[in-house]
């Protein structure tokens, strides 16, 4: 007889721990409170203090458990003080959600090089020294754990509309995923991405402000919520995903497709 349940799928994350990085806004804030509604101990790191504070509240109006921690994508020491915050309020960060990104907006050869530098901080930097944060803290505790990478559908995908270093930094990340995937297989620890397509949040907002709104152009005629990628959330980081890692999951509600005319 086999030890698993039947079905073996649970989204019980009673005990674990999660850091969620971009959490003040989009789909950061959706992620947080998705994680602590399944019973893990949330802290939620963005620049943005007062938000995360509202937000803090929320979760533990609801029942849950949530620590506002400030935190910078483009500076190292201020990543790792959140995570050493994280582990002191709730023990060993066990779920990281490297949720932090920026757009770049700009045709690539009009970027300046602070901005260059700015874009590749946040969007790649960032969640590598996370990962390695956490994990080299996961290993000295001799602990499994579950790291999401928020890539894109721009990394499958670049049409020439001024975000060109977005979709290398997404590419990067889904590649990132792919090898830390293997440098802590050993260790028990899954690495995992999720490339999303269009989901509303201030970033889309923003660019609907800029191109116009782009239903009209999509195959289904409609822009995904943040809810819908809880399930695929709750996946990659509860048991039932035991086994897997190194993958990237897109979730873009067939966006590339043609508009049937």
């Amino acid at each position: 007889m086999s030890d698993f349940s039947l079905p073996h799928a649970s989204n019980d994350l009673t005990g674990r721990v999660a850091l969620v990085t971009g959490a003040s806004s989009g789909l950061g804030a959706r992620f947080a409170r998705v994680l602590a509604a399944a019973g893990a101990k949330v802290a939620l790191a963005a620049r943005r203090t007062d938000k995360l504070e509202a937000l803090a509240a929320e979760i533990r109006a609801a029942g849950g458990e949530a620590l506002a921690v400030t935190m910078d994508a483009s500076d190292a020491e201020s990543m790792f003080a959140a995570v050493a915050a994280a582990e002191a309020a709730f023990g060993t960060v066990d779920i990281l959600i490297n949720n932090a990104g920026m757009p770049d907006a700009q045709r690539a050869h009009k970027m300046s090089v602070a901005f260059v530098d700015q874009v590749l901080g946040v969007n790649l930097r960032g969640p590598w020294l996370l990962s390695c944060e956490v994990a080299r803290r996961l290993i000295a505790a001799e602990k499994p754990g579950r790291i999401v990478n928020i890539s894109s559908v721009a990394h499958y995908r670049y049409d020439g509309g001024g975000a060109a270093l977005y979709a290398v930094t997404k590419t990067a990340v889904a590649r990132m995923t792919e090898a830390l995937s293997v440098e802590w297989a050993g260790y028990h620890i899954n690495v995992n991405a999720i490339a999303p397509g269009m989901f509303v949040s201030e970033m889309t907002d923003g660019m609907f402000e800029r191109i116009g709104d782009p239903r009209g152009h999509l195959a289904r005629g409609r822009v995904c919520e943040p809810e819908q990628l809880d399930t695929t959330l709750l996946y990659l980081v509860s048991p039932a995903s035991e086994v897997v890692t190194g993958a990237v999951i897109r979730v873009d509600d067939a966006q590339s497709a043609r508009k049937r005319m």
